[in-house]
């Protein structure tokens, strides 16, 4: 009987010192958890959004590397009863700042930035990248701006205040009105309420006065305002420099003057709504859509913008060099060649795999 009371002792002690292990390890990893992402003191622009509270704030915090689990970040919440009420506005917040920081900061109005939501669009980017770069940035989510940006009554009711916009861009054709329209810039918004008609009409502002000294030039040319974006967007994509955008634009011309398809892969992956990083595929390339110039039977420009071009991509499309080339192709370094016909074409193709530098 002694040895049967004292096995259950031992197994009593066991099951304590587990759970005591337990606890500790639960403890431990729970203090991991909430604890910062990395030392990386670099300032992130956070907003809260009126209607927005503390728990759902879990998933954007995730998203910007600011916290490390948004399940325990709630159970931090669930455990820890902010005391003031969350306050909208605009953060900085970075990665070196626990859990329990981040919720100081967001609960006290006087940690707002007073510098407004800054947001930096890089040329070349399509509707749907800025709309992530919005949603990560000014916390409206993604599919918002999209749909605004494609909403066709909304752009229409745009036309009367800008001159470049045209019905055009009401092609049913074409993915997302805007897309070529949405000057890329560096741009700060005021977050009170911020919408994404406020961020649209603040880049079509700025579309405006970037397109003014080029308007008489538009207007008495042979393509229209439209065209002009569309050839653009292709030109921005394909080439770096002011030198050699100018000569691409040289070529596309001269495939438009004579007829001949574009050819331009780039089209290509916006037509399948594909990043230039992913693998193009032999459907890709034959699909015939209003985007896809690699389709032999298309003739002409796209049907619309591909992407949201810079100046200089405006000024080589307005201004193209003039020259003899039908054919381009870059290598990894950016260099593009130039060559006259498709003979020329494949055997630079192959010098530059043979030289490892193919940008297949």
């Amino acid at each position: 009987m002694k040895k049967r009371k004292l096995s259950i002792k031992k197994c009593l002690i066991f099951l304590f010192i587990l759970i005591i292990v337990l606890l500790l390890v639960l403890l431990i990893t729970y203090k991991s958890e909430i604890s910062a992402v990395s030392t990386d003191t670099s300032p992130k622009t956070f907003v809260v959004r009126q209607g927005d509270n503390y728990f759902s704030l879990g998933e954007r915090l995730k998203e910007n590397n600011l916290i490390k689990s948004t399940t325990f970040y709630k159970l931090y919440l669930s455990l820890n009863k902010p005391k003031n009420t969350l306050v909208s506005g605009t953060y900085e917040l970075n990665e070196a700042m626990s859990v329990p920081e981040i919720i100081k900061i967001l609960s006290d109005k006087s940690n707002q930035s007073d510098s407004g939501v800054k947001i930096t669009f890089r040329e070349g980017l399509n509707v749907r990248q800025i709309a992530k770069i919005v949603e990560r940035k000014a916390g409206i989510p993604e599919d918002n701006f999209i749909a605004t940006a494609s909403d066709k009554e909304y752009v229409k009711s745009l036309e009367p205040k800008y001159w470049f916009l045209t019905d055009n861009v009401l092609n049913d054709q074409i993915y997302y009105a805007l897309e070529g329209y949405l000057f890329p810039d560096t741009y700060t918004f005021n977050p009170e309420n911020l919408t994404s008609k406020d961020i649209i009409e603040t880049m079509l502002d700025n579309t405006a006065k970037k397109l003014e000294p080029y308007k008489t030039q538009i207007e008495s040319g042979t393509y229209n305002v439209h065209q002009i974006l569309t050839l653009a967007s292709l030109i921005e994509l394909e080439a770096k420099t002011d030198e050699d955008r100018a000569m691409v634009s040289g070529v596309f011309y001269n495939r438009l003057n004579n007829d001949w398809s574009l050819g331009s892969d780039v089209t290509t992956y916006y037509a399948a709504r594909k990043n230039l990083s992913e693998t193009l595929t032999t459907s890709d390339l034959n699909d015939c859509n209003g985007y896809n110039t690699r389709c032999t039977s298309m003739r002409g420009l796209p049907v619309g913008p591909i992407d949201n071009p810079s100046i200089s991509s405006i000024n080589a499309a307005l201004n193209p060099t003039q020259n003899s080339y039908y054919y381009f192709v870059a290598d990894t370094n950016k260099k593009v060649y130039f060559t006259r016909n498709a003979n020329e074409h494949e055997q630079i193709i192959q010098k530059l795999k043979d030289e490892g530098k193919w940008a297949a």
